[in-house]
């Protein structure tokens, strides 16, 4: 029996501004000044950016335009990808020793996600634990601008943290609309200098998070509007920015498509497939966009069982004659023939994972906060079955 949703039953507060074009990055003075009143002493910056981006030359641009406008910088680096929980105890320090005015996330998901969960702890005190779920902020936060330099996550849209706890390696989910960003800065021309692997891994990614969020129980007009966006975008880009890294309109749309994806992950939420990649993450260490783009394609098999009509609306993005039967079949080869073109693994022997772990694997799917979202409800069986249909 199909799962019933009323579409029409939505609570959407765009919280963040959202700025996009080419060198839109440049005006970042502006944009921090817009946020806080220039008292007596200059206003104080925290930049946080992974190692990559202060390799790149970006934190040292944003840095220098700041610092030439009189502003005072400090900065964090100091974590790395799906920042944990005791990352987030480190940057929360650094923000004591500097006491900032405005946070600045500069990079990809990892920063956004690290800048975030510090804004929590070190705004409302205790330890990022204390935020897991949603609604936990104890006070105002610091106002926050995501400037992302990959085209994944659709962070700096969303009002969530994505922290792994150090011990159990779970990913906490803190989502909070105080934590939401004030301004998020969409500029390609930082997307330029990203390694393939990783143009292919964050697109696979923001691909994830359109299919998914249109088709969760909590789907909704306005999500929907988000989602199917957020695939035309992605899915006219994605292809082109791995044959030609250089191709600033398809890393704007890829960018944008990203952020779009992130608006609907705020109302509709995800899915199976986060709920099934999460534990090879956590297990086996395997980056996010390869196990979600792993898992996907049997996730939207398994809901084309009785959503095809939803996978439909997708596809006729990209091919307007396709029929509701043939959907989930086609859009689910398409998710494929995209994670090949990438370089990337469609089975799980591909990258080393004994089945023999699926056993592990299924019970913590099923702890996952995303999987309750999934159209059709998950159980021991149909977990496995996802897991044995990509062994």
């Amino acid at each position: 029996m199909k799962t019933f949703t009323n579409t029409l039953t939505f609570d959407i507060q765009p919280r963040t501004r959202l700025i996009c074009g080419p060198g839109s990055s440049a005006e970042v003075v502006s944009y921090v000044k817009s946020l806080v009143s220039i008292g007596t002493r200059p206003a104080r910056v925290l930049v946080v950016s992974d190692a990559g981006i202060v390799q790149a030359g970006h934190f040292g641009r944003v840095a220098d335009r700041l610092r030439e406008a009189g502003l005072e910088v400090g900065s964090f680096h100091d974590f790395g990808e799906n920042p944990t929980s005791g990352m987030v105890d480190r940057a929360v320090q650094a923000a004591a020793e500097f006491q900032p005015d405005v946070l600045i996330g500069l990079g990809g998901g990892s920063s956004l996600d690290c800048c975030k969960g510090m804004n929590f702890v070190y705004s409302g005190g205790g330890r990022i634990h204390d935020y897991h779920g949603v609604g936990k902020a104890t006070a105002d936060m610091l106002p926050m601008i995501a400037i992302p330099t990959t085209s994944g996550t659709g962070s700096e849209t969303q009002s969530f943290a994505l922290i792994s706890d150090d011990e159990t390696h779970i990913k906490m989910a803190c989502g909070d609309p105080k934590a939401a960003c004030k301004i998020a800065v969409l500029d390609p021309e930082l997307t330029l200098t990203q390694p393939p692997r990783i143009t292919a891994l964050t697109g696979i990614d923001a691909l994830s998070h359109a299919i998914e969020t249109y088709v969760t129980r909590r789907r909704n007009a306005m999500s929907t509007m988000y989602s199917r966006q957020a695939f035309g975008l992605l899915a006219r880009s994605f292809e082109k920015v791995i044959a030609d890294g250089s191709d600033v309109n398809a890393r704007c749309d890829m960018q944008l498509g990203a952020s779009l994806a992130g608006m609907a992950i705020e109302t509709s939420m995800l899915g199976a497939a986060h709920a099934t990649a999460n534990p090879l993450t956590a297990r086996h260490d395997i980056v996010h966009g390869q196990a979600v783009g792993l898992m996907l394609p049997a996730v939207i098999r398994f809901n084309g069982t009785e959503h095809a009509d939803w996978y439909a609306d997708l596809m006729r993005e990209i091919e307007p004659e396709i029929s509701e039967k043939d959907s989930p079949d086609r859009l689910a080869e398409q998710v494929e023939d995209w994670m090949r073109a990438a370089g990337l693994a469609t089975s799980l022997d591909e990258l080393s994972v004994p089945s023999s772990d699926i056993g592990m694997f299924v019970d913590d799917a099923l702890e996952q906060w995303t999987g309750t979202f999934n159209p059709i409800a998950l159980d021991e069986d149909s977990v496995r079955m996802l897991y044995r249909e990509v062994a």
